[in-house]
């Protein structure tokens, strides 16, 4: 068997395309996309919806820039997944910043994706 992972990823003569393209182009769009959603405060699962739109505009690209394959349910499903990480990687940092600055009081920020509850007092001892 053999499997190529470069004919796995993109169809273009040039991997420098596909990191342009997908990574930089889709990827950044997509950040920035996932960012939006978590501003406003919806939830997570709309980044999905959101990226499914998104991969089809970055295989939209390939084909109008680079003459790739437009309807390609492979590729597209590379680009999609591509878009997925990079929105669920926007979306995670501004929620937890969010969660942060927002309610303060009640979570502290714990490394760049996360935010956890802060240690409160016991209220059941204080009940008496």
């Amino acid at each position: 068997m053999d499997f190529n992972l470069a004919r796995f990823l993109y169809e273009e003569d040039s991997f420098g395309l596909f990191v342009l393209i997908s990574v930089i182009m889709g990827g950044g769009a997509a950040y920035l996309s996932g960012r939006a959603i978590a501003g406003t405060w919806r939830p997570l699962w709309q980044v999905a919806g959101y990226m499914l739109v998104l991969g089809g505009a970055v295989r939209f690209m390939h084909f109008a820039l680079f003459e790739g394959t437009l309807l390609s349910f492979h590729y597209y499903l590379v680009d999609m997944a591509i878009c997925l990480g990079f929105g669920w990687l926007g979306f995670r940092t501004t929620r937890a910043a969010q969660m942060a600055t927002q309610y303060g009081w009640l979570y502290a920020r714990q490394g760049w994706l996360q935010s956890r509850r802060r240690p409160g007092p016991d209220v059941a001892s204080e009940s008496g």
